[in-house]
């Protein structure tokens, strides 16, 4: 061994001490911060505003998307000696839903799979977890109608939001392609890498399942078949990649929200969810809208979706840029109100910072 090589590696082991020392101090910090504050120590525009700051004078050579993913666990593992957090997510384990979830909250929660969106709503409501982790739309096959319909009846807030790139693989058990004879995955998957199994796989009987963590589940019982899923799923059931990144659109991305019992307060770029309906008249879209244009609010998602008070009968969902307590979101806002048959502000909360 050279003795630069060794000098560096005493360097590097010197540079690991050190860090170790701020990390304990850091976490002493954040135990005494726990003995103060009272009520919900986690606060996700706390969070953001540090992963922006810190990506801001990140110096290199990291990315500052490695960055923010350290000091993301960083924070974690400290928020873990203040306050466990539960946190419920569309399962089963293996899922896109928990890998979203891990990307914002880090590893340090005890993280609960449930069964549907209804019950992660419901075990958020109920106080059996903190916060939950849902999806609400996709680049590629758009809206998550159960989401935001349970969004529309429910009392809880959106406190933040996780965009995960959705990256498809092909499992399997076998050595193959050719060996496989059937193909499970969830409908939305499928769709995702329509254009990939029709130049593939054509000949593949597709059998739909309830996730993609099913069709890998399924995928490693059936040595005769394969699954497409997720890199997580194929650690979790033990299967081969046959192929990688399979999914047609490779921009392809899904956005989850995380929703709670409080929403968060400003942290300098966030977003308000809300929705509203108009009354039957002429003009009444224009009238909703114009007050955002007016206030010089930027909006920067408008959907509609059957309301279930009637036939014919639309809400509007509308994401706008800011948080509800600046001044010129809260005035367009209010004068939404007053020209709208309905408003429900859905929650303001931190854009996704990584």
């Amino acid at each position: 061994m050279s003795d630069e090589l060794l000098n560096l590696r005493n360097q590097i082991d010197h540079l690991d001490e050190e860090i170790l020392a701020r990390l304990a101090e850091r976490a002493r910090h954040a135990q005494r911060i726990g003995t103060i504050k009272q009520g919900n120590l986690y606060r996700p525009e706390r969070e953001a505003q540090v992963l922006r700051r810190l990506a801001e004078a990140n110096p290199g050579p990291l990315p500052n998307a490695a960055v923010q993913t350290i000091f993301r666990e960083i924070m974690s593992a400290c928020l873990a000696l203040e306050q466990p957090l539960k946190v419920g997510y569309l399962g089963p384990a293996g899922t896109f839903s928990e890998s979203a979830s891990r990307k914002h909250f880090g590893s340090a929660p005890n993280f609960l799979p449930l069964a549907t969106i209804d019950d992660v709503f419901r075990a958020v409501e109920a106080g059996n977890v903190d916060y939950g982790v849902v999806p609400v739309e996709n680049s590629t096959e758009g809206a998550v109608g159960g989401t935001l319909d349970l969004l529309l009846a429910n009392p809880l807030k959106i406190c933040g939001e996780v965009n995960l790139r959705i990256h498809q693989q092909l499992l399997s058990r076998a050595d193959g392609i050719g060996a496989a004879k059937r193909l499970y995955s969830h409908a939305q998957s499928l769709a995702q890498c329509h254009e990939w199994l029709n130049r593939n796989l054509a000949h593949l009987p597709r059998v739909p399942v309830a996730s993609n963590a099913e069709a890998a589940r399924l995928a490693a019982e059936d040595p005769e078949s394969c699954a497409i899923a997720g890199e997580a799923a194929a650690e979790l059931y033990g299967l081969k990649v046959l192929a990688a990144n399979i999914e047609d659109d490779p921009n392809n991305t899904t956005r989850f929200l995380v929703i709670a019992r409080h929403d968060a307060g400003p942290s300098g770029q966030d977003r308000t969810s809300l929705v509203c309906s108009a009354p039957n008249r002429p003009g009444a879209m224009h009238a909703l809208l114009e007050p955002f244009a007016r206030h010089g609010v930027s909006m920067t998602k408008l959907q509609s979706r059957p309301a279930r008070a009637g036939l014919w009968e639309y809400v509007f969902y509308i994401d706008i840029e800011g948080h509800q307590s600046e001044a010129p979101v809260a005035a367009a806002l209010q004068e939404l109100n007053e020209r709208a048959a309905f408003v429900k502000i859905l929650g303001s909360y931190p854009v996704a910072a990584i």
